[in-house]
């Protein structure tokens, strides 16, 4: 490797070093400035709203902890939840709905827009549930990222639990919070008078909710919410998400963190494969500063996740300089990947995110260093350079023709010396034998430079 190829290399870890760390140190100044700032606004005893409009993911549970951390913190009176979501993951949902389970102030739902799948289960979870008229809640049945149901009985039955032990909490009928659920549940609702058949999924409307128990009350807006607790004359401090937990939102989304990941693998790669292009390698370090800085602002990545991950790098670098017989690459390869999951939400999720990144990558790569073979890092170990007469080296000519031509040794041949051959001088050689200078020689054979002659006894 070129000594600009280093340099290069160096570079790249300095700016992916900085740009981790910046990531990991720089994620808190905004949570800890919109902190302050709604201490200073708040009085004691006000009433906190909290928008829940996203899908439930990763980064909706770091924003809705920061936001319920400060309500706790100001001494609020009420948390008013403004839920509008269409869903997400469910082990997100099951953190969530936890927190708010134990948070350290009154809570409520307000069901805003709908509480479909996942964002039912964060409504149950809440001290009351309010309902805007045409607002809706339930179809909580268990889909894949394709829209499809999931036929495991398993995870069916432990997410209908879930939803049960939700309603429960504030004495709703369970077999409602089931029936959203599970398509095989059926259960009658005689205040509505509908029943929810086999193969369906149960979902209510704002007045169906109502009327079987699970809304509390109906609300046009928030400040209905609030004057239905009796809190009319309190501060409001609306909490949102600041610039960079919404940008991390988006980075910590499943499709666009396995595309962090590809980016990052494929460029780093071509950087390493294929030298002298830079940009792969910018674009690759980018892609891994962005995964690392929206998992840190979520909360999920810590330093050390850093550290590991760039220690993973420089192995990877030095396997490239230090023969370790792979000893080096694999440590390297090993680090890469415990930095990665260890800074995911879920770390299964992760690593399989990973593997179908990797995978992805290693097409990209190849293609790549085929359409640019000619530059590839394997070119260093072929020797390519052809000693032509196009570029000034003249090659030795050939002797065959001196064979049987016969001369005159111009010095003592021992057996090496100097012959007068077809009126040039030549440098010839016996097979042992010592001949005179004056000698009449033959030549008798040539290999490649070496021309072999032998002496001509002359007649008596």
């Amino acid at each position: 490797m070129s000594n600009g190829r280093r340099v290069r290399g160096i570079r790249l870890l300095i700016l992916l070093f900085w740009g981790l760390v910046f990531a990991g140190y720089g994620s808190a100044g905004p949570g800890a400035a919109a902190a302050a700032e709604a201490e200073t606004e708040a009085a004691s005893g006000a009433v906190y709203v909290i928008p829940v409009n996203m899908t439930v993911q990763s980064g909706l549970a770091s924003f809705l902890d920061r936001a319920l951390s400060e309500a706790e913190e100001a001494g609020a009176s009420l948390v008013v939840l403004d839920v509008d979501t269409p869903g997400g993951r469910l082990d997100a949902a099951e953190e969530i709905g936890g927190r708010i389970r134990g948070a350290k102030v009154p809570t409520v739902a307000f069901v805003s827009g709908k509480a479909a799948s996942a964002g039912a289960y964060l409504a149950l979870n809440a001290g009351g549930i309010a309902m805007s008229p045409g607002s809706t809640i339930g179809a909580a049945m268990i889909v894949d990222g394709s829209g499809n149901a999931v036929d495991n009985p398993k995870l069916v039955a432990h997410w209908t639990s879930e939803m049960v032990a939700a309603a429960e909490l504030n004495g709703r009928n369970p077999e409602i919070a089931a029936a959203m659920v599970d398509p095989s549940r059926t259960v009658e609702m005689k205040t509505i008078g509908r029943t929810k058949e086999r193969g369906q999924i149960l979902s209510l409307s704002a007045e169906e909710a109502f009327k079987v128990g699970y809304a509390d009350t109906m609300a046009k807006s928030t400040d209905e919410v609030i004057a239905w607790k009796g809190l009319a004359d309190r501060g409001v401090v609306e909490l949102q998400p600041s610039f960079a937990e919404r940008v991390s939102q988006w980075l910590t989304s499943p499709g666009v963190s396995t595309l962090l990941l590809i980016i990052g693998i494929a460029g780093i790669a071509i950087e390493l494969i294929v030298p002298g292009f830079g940009v792969p390698g910018i674009v690759g370090l980018l892609g891994f500063g962005l995964y690392f800085f929206g998992q840190s602002v979520a909360g999920f990545a810590e330093l050390s996740s850093m550290v590991v991950f760039i220690a993973g790098i420089v192995l990877l670098v030095l396997e490239m300089f230090v023969p370790s017989f792979g000893i080096l690459g694999i440590l390297g390869v090993s680090a890469l990947i415990y930095g990665i999951a260890s800074a995911a939400y879920d770390t299964g999720h992760a690593l399989r995110s990973l593997g179908m990144a990797a995978a992805v990558a290693v097409v990209i790569v190849a293609v790549f260093a085929y359409v640019f073979r000619r530059r590839g890092i394997w070119n260093r170990f072929i020797l390519r350079d052809q000693l032509t007469k196009e570029q000034g080296y003249v090659p030795n000519e050939s002797r065959e023709e001196l064979v049987g031509l016969e001369g005159v040794a111009k010095s003592a041949l021992r057996p090496a010396g100097v012959a007068e051959i077809g009126g040039r001088r030549v440098d010839v050689v016996t097979s042992g034998d010592f001949i005179a200078a004056g000698s009449p020689v033959r030549v008798t054979a040539v290999d490649g430079t070496r021309v072999l002659v032998e002496k001509v006894e002359q007649p008596l």
